[in-house]
C-alpha cells in the first residue's frame, strides 16, 4: 500500500497499516518477516525521462503535466576546484530533495513497484519501503528482492543491501513455534531484533519499551533546553506552551498506531515523566495521565476514518452491521472482528471496534 501520496496519508497512517498486517497475519503464521529496504540515494537519482513517462500515463490536467515537466527541466550543475570552473552539465536525474513536491514525484516513480508473490505485501511511505512475508511464503525473500532489484535498475535506483534490514516478528514472546524455523539471513541483509519504522522502534515480539526509553530520553534532553530558556527570563506560560509543543508531540508520535501495544510499565514511566514534568513547571497540570492523550488521539483518528469512505485507513474497517432491532447508540456501526489474541487485539482498528462496547 502507498501511503505517502494520498490526501489522508501519514506516517501514522502507514504505521497503523504496517502493525495491522503484521498482527493479522501472525493470526496464521508462526511469525512475519519484514525487509526494510534502502535505496541509495533515492531522491537524487530518480531519472527524469522514467518519471515524466509515468506522469503521463496520470489522469492529470495537461497544464499541470506542463507545469512539472518546466520544474524538473532546464537544470544544471558544474564544479568549482583551484579556481577553475568546469563546463556547465545537463542535470537529467534527481527531484530535489527538500522540495515541496519531491515526496509526490517520488510515489509516482515507485508506484509500478509491487510484490510479485501473492500474499507478500508492500508498505511504501515515500522512499520507505517495507516487504511484508508470512511464514508461509518465507521461501519466496529471494524472489521478491531479485524483482526489486531488477525494478530499481530499470529506473536508474540501487538497492543498497548493506544498508537494508529484516527482522522476524512473532507472538510467541520472541520463540518461535517448535514447528517454525526462520528462513536463513538473506545475503548482504543483516538480520535485528528492533526496527525502527518512520520513527517508531519496534522489536520482534512487538514491545514498545525500548520505543518509550528513546523518546522519554530524547523529551529528558528537551527540558534541560527548557531550563536554560527559563534562566534566561522565558515566562512559565510559554516554557509550558513550548512543552505541549515539543514535547507532548514527542511523547505522541504516532500513537495510535503503537499506544496498544504498550505494558503496564510502560504507561507508567510516561506517566512518571509527565509528574516529573509537572513538579518541575514545564507540563500544565491537567495533562497527569497519558492514557488520556492517548485517548482523544485514537478518537479523532477513528472518527476520521469512519466518516470519511475514501480514508486511507477505511478498508481496514469491517463491513456494516444492519439489524432489524431498535438498539441503543452505538460509537459505530460496524461489525465485530473476533477477538483472537492479544496481541492482534493490540491493533488500532481492533482496538478502538470494542471500545466502550460493555
Amino acid at each position: 500500500m502507498e501511503v505517502g501520496s494520498r490526501p489522508t496519508g501519514s506516517t501514522t497512517a502507514a504505521l497503523v497499516y504496517t502493525l495491522h498486517t503484521i498482527t493479522s497475519l501472525l493470526n496464521s503464521n508462526p511469525f512475519v518477516i519484514v525487509i526494510a529496504l534502502d535505496f541509495s540515494k533515492a531522491f537524487d537519482t530518480v531519472r527524469h525521462s522514467s518519471l515524466l513517462h509515468k506522469l503521463a500515463q496520470l489522469d492529470i490536467p495537461g497544464n499541470v503535466y506542463n507545469w512539472l515537466l518546466d520544474f524538473l527541466l532546464g537544470h544544471s550543475h558544474c564544479t568549482e576546484y583551484n579556481w577553475q570552473v568546469s563546463a556547465l552539465r545537463e542535470i537529467s536525474a534527481s527531484i530535489i530533495q527538500g522540495s515541496a513536491i519531491g515526496p509526490a514525484m517520488y510515489v509516482v516513480e515507485a508506484a509500478d513497484l509491487h510484490a510479485v508473490t501473492p500474499g507478500n505485501l508492500l508498505s511504501k511511505y515515500a522512499d520507505d519501503t517495507y516487504v511484508i512475508i508470512p511464514a508461509s511464503n518465507a521461501h519466496t525473500r529471494t524472489i521478491e528482492l531479485e524483482h526489486i532489484e531488477a525494478w530499481s535498475k530499470a529506473n536508474n535506483l540501487t538497492l543498497n543491501r548493506a544498508k537494508s534490514v529484516e527482522i522476524i516478528f512473532t507472538s510467541k514472546k520472541g520463540k518461535l513455534a517448535s514447528s517454525a524455523s526462520p528462513p536463513p539471513p538473506l545475503p548482504g541483509i543483516s538480520r535485528c531484533s528492533t526496527l525502527k519504522i518512520l520513527g517508531v522502534t519496534v522489536t520482534n515480539t512487538l514491545s514498545m519499551a525500548e520505543h518509550i526509553q528513546n523518546v522519554i530520553k530524547s523529551s529528558s534532553q528537551t527540558l534541560h533546553a527548557l531550563r536554560i530558556l527559563r534562566s534566561q527570563g522565558m515566562s512559565a506560560a510559554v516554557i509550558q506552551h513550548v512543552f505541549q509543543a515539543v514535547v507532548i508531540a514527542k511523547l505522541t508520535y504516532a500513537s495510535q498506531s503503537w499506544s496498544g501495544f504498550t505494558s503496564a510499565a510502560d504507561i507508567q514511566r510516561l506517566n512518571a515523566f509527565l509528574r516529573r514534568s509537572i513538579r518541575q513547571g514545564f507540563c500544565p497540570s491537567v495533562l497527569t495521565d497519558i492514557t488520556d492523550i492517548f485517548d482523544a488521539a485514537d478518537e479523532t483518528l477513528f472518527c476520521k476514518i469512519l466518516h470519511q469512505p475514501n480514508h486511507l485507513l477505511a478498508p481496514l474497517l469491517p463491513k456494516e452491521a444492519h439489524t432489524q432491532y431498535n438498539l441503543r447508540p452505538r460509537r459505530h456501526n460496524r461489525q465485530l472482528i473476533p477477538k483472537v489474541n492479544k496481541l492482534y487485539d493490540s491493533n488500532f482498528i481492533q482496538r478502538m471496534l470494542y471500545k466502550d462496547l460493555y
